[in-house]
């Protein structure tokens, strides 16, 4: 794998991670004004609502760069590399959510997450995913395309019926799930580049991407409602990841090593695993930590320097 594919990857990961943290802090900013406020509490508005709030906005522009990031990547990378460095938004979304939630992470959670880097590495290195086509083969995202449409309707379907923790979770696969089959689209989209400006324009990548995307956008503001980012965080992430390698093998010929390879490719999955299940169970990642949104002190006194959580609560110093 590249260095230029790496870095851009890297850099889309950073993207995402902020705009994760940044956009939870507005819907839980949100939340606490809801709560606060009287009249109905679900309002249709809502999500434009959202869109005159200043840390929904910066989260929109780490969006975009981490967009950018991610075309660029998947035009000089194999999907099946590119995607599964995304994994690395979690180590970036605790260092953004320990500075906007002022919450600081403590040893466990620094060694989860050493143990998913190190998963990560040893699963690239002994998979060393080959390179494949910049393009399908004709006919060959009709039934992938109808599969993962089915896949999503079925976990947003399930999501629906649960609560709490549970819904972030399915939420966040069929969120996983969109961003995985946007980025096969965009990496389908880059192999038209060569045509130039009217093989780009004139054909059906750059549309369905847009689509897509804009349903993938929309999944993840409801998950980012549905739980705390312990929660969603996770099935985002390696979702994403995962979905990404088995379209890569699909659609463009992008295959991973087996053999005696396989050894140390499922030691580094159960090292990604352990540090995910570390994760979400680490004091800086659980009890509510993105959703004691702090506040600016209104008076002097004994109450300086404190945080309140959404329902009017008074935080931790």
């Amino acid at each position: 794998m590249s260095v230029l594919t790496v870095l851009l990857a890297l850099l889309s990961a950073l993207g995402n991670g902020t705009a994760s943290v940044l956009q939870r802090r507005a819907a839980m900013d949100q939340v606490r004004e809801e709560r606060s406020a009287p009249g109905p509490k679900r309002n249709p508005l809502r999500l434009v609502r959202l869109l005159r709030r200043p840390y929904w906005l910066a989260g929109l522009a780490a969006m975009v760069v981490s967009a950018a990031a991610q075309v660029g990547a998947l035009a000089v990378g194999r999907l099946s590399v590119v995607q599964p460095l995304l994994v690395s938004e979690l180590l970036f979304t605790l260092v953004v959510g320990s500075l906007v939630f002022h919450h600081r992470p403590d040893g466990r959670t620094w060694l989860s997450f050493v143990m998913l880097a190190a998963g990560l590495a040893l699963f690239l290195a002994a998979a060393d995913p080959s390179h494949g086509a910049t393009r399908a083969k004709n006919g060959e995202w009709l039934p992938v395309g109808v599969v993962v449409a089915i896949a999503v309707g079925i976990l947003i379907a399930v999501a629906h019926a649960l609560r709490g923790p549970a819904r972030a979770v399915a939420l966040g696969c069929a969120t996983a799930t969109c961003f995985a089959c946007t980025a096969a689209l965009i990496k389908e989209l880059t192999g038209r580049f060569a045509g130039g400006v009217a093989a780009v324009f004139t054909d059906w990548p750059l549309y369905a991407v847009c689509v897509v995307g804009l349903l993938s956008f929309l999944l993840l503001q409801s998950t980012l409602r549905a739980g705390t980012l312990a929660a969603s965080q996770p099935a985002l992430t390696l979702g994403d990841a995962l979905v990404s390698i088995a379209l890569g093998w699909v659609l463009f010929g992008e295959r991973v090593d087996l053999g005696l390879r396989i050894v140390p490719e499922v030691a580094g999955i159960l090292l990604m695993a352990a540090g995910i299940v570390g994760l979400t169970r680490s004091p800086a990642m659980c009890g509510g930590w993105d959703q004691v949104v702090p506040e600016p002190s209104r008076q002097a006194g004994p109450l300086r320097g404190r945080r309140r959580s959404p329902d009017g609560g008074e935080g931790t110093p």
